[in-house]
Order: C-alpha cells, then sequence, then structure tokens
C-alpha cells in the first residue's frame, strides 16, 4: 500500500505570468517563493502554509476544454481563508465573479484569469 503524507503541491497552467502574478499576488496577497529553479519556462511558486500553488506558464493542453460555470464542480484548489466575507469584498471589488458554494458552506469559488478555479473555505 502507499502511504500518503502530504499534499505539497497543486501545479496550475497559465498564459500570462504578469496577469497572474497580479490576480495572486495583487488581489488575493501571495508571495513568491524565490527558491524556483530554472525550468526553461516562466512561472512562480507562492507558500501557503506547509503547501505551494506553482504558477506554469506553458501550453494548455486543456484549451478547447468547456469548464463548467461554477467552480465547486471542475477541477480546483482549496484555501482556507479567516474570513469569507473579506473574500467577497475583495472579489466585487475587482470585479472577479464567484459563486457561493452549492452545499451550503460558507465557501466561495472564483477563476484566476486562465479560468483554474479556486475555492475559498
Amino acid at each position: 500500500m502507499i502511504e500518503i503524507k502530504q499534499l505539497l503541491h497543486a501545479g496550475l497552467i497559465i498564459s500570462d505570468l504578469a496577469k497572474s502574478r497580479a490576480f495572486y499576488e495583487g488581489l488575493l496577497g501571495l508571495k513568491p517563493n524565490a527558491l524556483r529553479p530554472d525550468f526553461g519556462f516562466e512561472g512562480v511558486w507562492y507558500d501557503i502554509g506547509n503547501n505551494q500553488i506553482h504558477l506554469m506558464a506553458v501550453p494548455n493542453p486543456d484549451a478547447a476544454s468547456i469548464r463548467p460555470e461554477h467552480g465547486g464542480r471542475d477541477h480546483h484548489v482549496a484555501l482556507s481563508v479567516a474570513n469569507i466575507d473579506a473574500v467577497k469584498e475583495a472579489l466585487e471589488q475587482a470585479g472577479v465573479p464567484y459563486s457561493m458554494s452549492k452545499s451550503g458552506r460558507a465557501a466561495l469559488f472564483c477563476r484566476d484569469p486562465d479560468g483554474n478555479a479556486l475555492e475559498f473555505f
């Protein structure tokens, strides 16, 4: 049996590093990790607790796919937040559409500039 100890990171494909950095750093307040090696393509790592989000500016093999409107019914990364109302306010001020969890939980979903779904819980 395989013993999995921890999720280390989630990798997300992006098309425009500057636009993605404005979203993840400017809106979400994440700080880049300077230890990302040169992989031969643009990208950035963000530390979130003991885990990371890796943004990779590489060709998207799913570019032609149609994503569901609600991010909770799509591939997504879930992020724990201190205050869901603060997330709503920040997204509304930035003009970023979001939808509330369909389960009734105090969670919401939005998409980054490339359509990657994020859950805030």
